[in-house]
Parts: structure tokens; sequence; C-alpha cells
């Protein structure tokens, strides 16, 4: 998949079959869509294309809003690369360029820099300044600008809207099965390991504490998880510990993950950490004696689940 930071220089696509959105989380919902935009291009000959945006248009258009997204940007980028598509073009999403009229958004900009051969959009995907642009303008446009036009039903629009939703809670609440079943694949983020209070290494767990670079994505509620760490193109079973530490009075949010065999320095590397499962709540216990007692449960039971999984 080849990728594209700017307008200004995209080559001429050949016979462009092109839809357009956010694509958070790419999950079974975008595949749907990703996958009749493959259909379409096969049948005609053409190349697919998404165009996305960055940053979320949200993060513009409603400052005073918090964002926490499914995937960042070079997430997106690799889990749209895995479903084969042949180009995406990430547009830098501005206040300029959410003021364009949507007449000027079809003509100087989907039409002129893309020179689509289809377009395919959901019914009611709303463009330019006020969001006034829809479909019917675009069904409207089409003959002077010959471009074909496909709808994605409703019924698949509203299934990505409740999804992007529900995927998101579900993944607040700790509830990674479910999300999981909804992406289509384990939820994942990276981390970046920092030196931490090597409680775990006295107890015979040590963790790597792992940093969050993006503050915008989105993080799994307290508990402890089953997880597979990847690392240097290996990937490991682990554990992983959300929250904060209260058996030891810590009151700082962190995420740990003790690696199975695994005996490496890391500080200063980055992990790629896949959320299989919830086991606990995150619990205090009387002292560290009983910890260490219950990270052994733990890991048995991550073991186990990693083994039938």
């Amino acid at each position: 998949m080849k990728v594209y930071y700017s307008i200004d220089d995209l080559p001429v696509f050949g016979k462009a079959v092109v839809t357009i959105g956010t694509f958070d989380g790419v999950h079974r919902g975008h595949q749907q869509i990703l996958g009749q935009l493959k259909q379409e291009a096969a049948r005609i000959g053409g190349e697919t294309v998404i165009v996305t945006f960055h940053p979320h248009p949200r993060k513009v258009v409603a400052q005073d809003q918090p964002i926490y997204l499914i995937n960042t940007i070079e997430e997106k980028i690799e889990l749209l690369d895995r479903m084969g598509i042949d180009h995406l073009v990430v547009v830098p999403f501005t206040a300029a360029f959410s003021q364009q009229s949507p007449e000027d958004y079809i003509e100087t900009f989907l039409v002129r820099k893309f020179h689509p051969h289809t377009i395919i959009i959901g019914y009611d995907h709303r463009f330019g300044q006020g969001r006034k642009g829809d479909y019917k303008l675009l069904e409207a446009f089409s003959p002077k600008f010959g471009y074909r036009l496909l709808e994605i039903p409703a019924q698949v629009i509203n299934e990505n809207t409740v999804s992007s939703t529900l995927i998101r809670d579900a993944v607040l609440k700790g509830d990674v099965t479910a999300a999981n079943a909804l992406l289509g694949y384990d939820f994942f983020f990276e981390g970046l390991v920092v030196d931490g209070k090597k409680l775990g290494r006295e107890l015979g767990y040590p963790t790597a504490n792992l940093e969050m670079e993006n503050p915008e994505k989105l993080i799994p509620g307290n508990g402890i998880y089953v997880v597979q760490v990847s690392h240097d193109l290996q990937v490991y079973g682990g554990m992983m510990s959300i929250g904060v530490r209260p058996t030891i009075g810590i009151t700082e949010r962190t995420v740990e993950v003790n690696i199975f065999e695994f005996d490496k320095e890391i500080y200063g590397e980055r992990l790629k950490v896949y959320v299989k499962k919830y086991l606990r709540e995150e619990m205090k216990f009387k002292d560290l004696e009983e910890l260490k007692v219950k990270l052994a449960g733990d890991k048995k039971n991550s073991l186990e689940f990693l083994k039938n999984s």
C-alpha cells in the first residue's frame, strides 16, 4: 500500500475507486466497506483509494471535547495495509479545510485531486462548511464530473457508528472480549519502556513499565489482563496490570507488563501489546505475600488461556 501525506503531490490513479472516512478501528463494519471497495475495483480493473484525515476532524471542529482513538494514525496505516488497499491518502485536516463550501470540496478536492472513476460513500455522509454537503449533492454533480457514485447501505453505516462507540466503551470497561469481537482482531497499543519501582522484580514477576506516547490513544480500563507482547520480531505471552497498585499505595496510573520466558534489558525500547482477555479487577491485598500468591494464580490462568486460544 502506498501512503501519501500531501494532496498536492498525488499520482494520477488508474480508474480510482475512492471511499472517504476516519476509519477509526478499521473494525468489522469498516471491513465490509473495504471489501466492497476492493470488489468494485477488481470488477473494473481499477485501484482502491482510501481518503482519511489527520488529525481526527473532531479534534479540529470540537476542540472542547476530549477524544480517544481506537487507532493512532500509524496503527490505522498498518491495519489498512493488511486489508490489501492500493493507496491511502492522509489529508491534513485543518479549520480552513473544514470551511470550504461543499461545491468546492467536490470540484477542487475530490475531482481535481483524485480523478475518481467511482466514489463509494454512505447515504448520510456529510462534508464541507457546516456539513451541508451530502450524498444527493454528490449525485447531482456526478454527470458534470463523470464519476460513478455507489451508496453504502444504511444498515452498514448504522452498524459502523454503533460499533465504534461500542468498541470504545468496551475497551474502557475492560471488556476486551467484546471489543475484539467487534474489531475482528485483538486490540493493541504500543508503549515506551521506562524505569519503574522494580517491585515486580522483588516479587519474582519483573514488569516492563510502559509510557504511552500518544495521549489520545485509547487504553483499557483498570485491571489484570492476558496479553501477547511483540518485541524484536518475537511474540511472547504475558500478563498486564493497569491501575494504581493499591497494595503499595501508589496513586499514579501505570501500565505494567510481565513478559513470560523473557529476560532482556529493554529500557527505552518500544513494545507492542495485544490485549487478549480480562482476568480480574485490580485488588488491594493485606501484604506483598498475598499479592505474590495472587500473581502466581494470574500467571497460571494466563498460560492456560494462551495455550487454548
